[in-house]
């Protein structure tokens, strides 16, 4: 279908972009350097042979690929994200290209001794005889989701090229921000005018996913009292010790480190502290909503309990909800799901329908009024040195793309 050098190089064009995204910055997108990609994929959707395309004020981009066929068909969507994670730094990306990988250890950084293992990520002899992308150690790939973008406008072109595959009006949307929680915000759903949309976003070749987490985001400030330290008998409040009580009281196995699966968790991600101010930073993750509630009212319920301990106002916890499971809004429409379960499987690739351990545009935009599943962009170990993504993964991706648009046409 795709030649692999072509999707490799529309990859790499892409990842040597720098596009990270800013949680600190209150404008959309949220980095200027968002633009330098998003202006180069309008052009690209152009020369494909696209229309409507465009780009908003806060660089939102859609596109029309026109229906071939002369009955009603569902208009549906295609969508990803083109910012890269804070967490680990995305500029200047040099990614190497592992031709016929031989299932052994893949040196990325000579020089500081940096290796992509099978024996500690095992995923990768999964991939033996493949053509893998990495890094070179120092930075994270893009993967996420530049491999998703790469997808869909491959899927795109060949759709154009080959008029012969018969498909309703597909619209494609990509969005930044995503990797700070806010790629769905600004997303016009009725502008969009889909009935439905997948999220090229997922990792593993096969993974479906309709269910995701609960989101929500916690801070956590300790007030305490300098006092000089050969004097502070009875005076002195030492806030990082406050903090070191509030830590050890949330449960210590429900972290990322100890759970799987649909299990929950309470993530500690940034602690600052001196003896006057300390501030912690939680994520807090569940797939069940009451136990999301439950994870929300014990982080406010130890607030009060160490507030009666220690003085009034002395811990504030400001709880931020961020998104929800989408598969409340999935569920109804299950037959979207269905149609990227048989274009999975009529392509050969077994489906691995499960929750997502995470977040994407999907679940704010189901909630928006746009059901949205995830499907597997190819990648893994995304936000940090040791991502990789199989090119044969990609070209499968692209391939699915394509099934479920001609597949949707004959519903």
């Amino acid at each position: 279908m795709i030649p692999k050098k072509h999707i490799i190089e529309r990859f790499v064009s892409y990842v040597t972009i720098d596009t990270e995204s800013d949680p600190n910055s209150d404008t959309t997108p949220s980095t200027k350097k968002q633009w330098d990609l998003a202006n180069k994929l309008v052009e690209e959707l152009k020369s494909i042979g696209l229309d409507e395309v465009t780009i908003d004020e806060n660089a939102y981009i859609m596109a029309t690929l026109p229906s071939n066929v002369d009955h009603d068909v569902p208009t549906i969507g295609f969508i990803s994200h083109f910012d890269t994670t804070p967490d680990f730094t995305g500029a200047n990306v040099n990614p190497q290209i592992i031709e016929s990988y031989d299932g052994k250890d893949i040196i990325l950084n000579r020089k500081e001794n940096i290796i992509l293992s099978p024996d500690y990520f095992e995923d990768l002899k999964l991939y033996k005889g493949q053509t893998l992308i990495t890094t070179d150690g120092t930075t994270l790939l893009g993967a996420d989701d530049k491999a998703g973008i790469a997808e869909i406008i491959s899927a795109m072109e060949y759709l154009v090229q080959h008029p012969e595959i018969k498909h309703g009006k597909v619209r494609i949307g990509f969005t930044p921000d995503e990797e700070i929680g806010r790629g769905a915000h600004k997303f016009d759903v009725k502008k969009f005018g889909a009935e439905w949309a997948y999220t090229m976003d997922g990792s593993q070749i096969g993974e479906l996913e309709y269910e995701n987490f609960n989101a929500a985001g916690a801070v956590v400030t300790i007030k305490g009292k300098i006092v000089h330290p050969g004097y502070a008998k009875g005076k002195m409040i030492n806030s990082m010790y406050i903090a070191q009580d509030f830590i050890n009281s949330l449960p210590r196995l429900e972290t990322p480190e100890h759970t799987s699966d649909r299990e929950g968790f309470f993530h500690l991600h940034t602690m600052k502290g001196e003896v006057e101010e300390t501030k912690l930073e939680y994520i807090i993750r569940d797939h069940d909503k009451e136990h999301f509630e439950a994870r929300k009212e014990m982080m406010i319920k130890l607030t009060s309990e160490l507030n009666k301990q220690y003085g009034k106002d002395t811990v504030t916890t400001y709880i931020n909800d961020q998104y929800y499971n989408m598969k409340e809004k999935v569920e109804p429409v299950i037959h979207i799901v269905a149609i990227a379960e048989e274009a999975m499987k009529e392509l050969g690739i077994t489906p691995l329908i499960k929750p997502i351990r995470g977040g994407t545009d999907g679940s704010q935009l189901s909630y928006m009024g746009l059901p949205c599943p995830n499907i597997f962009a190819g990648g893994h170990n995304f936000h940090g040195r040791y991502e990789y993504v199989p090119v044969e993964s990609m070209i499968k991706a692209v391939e699915v793309i394509v099934k479920i648009a001609e597949l949707t046409a004959k519903k």
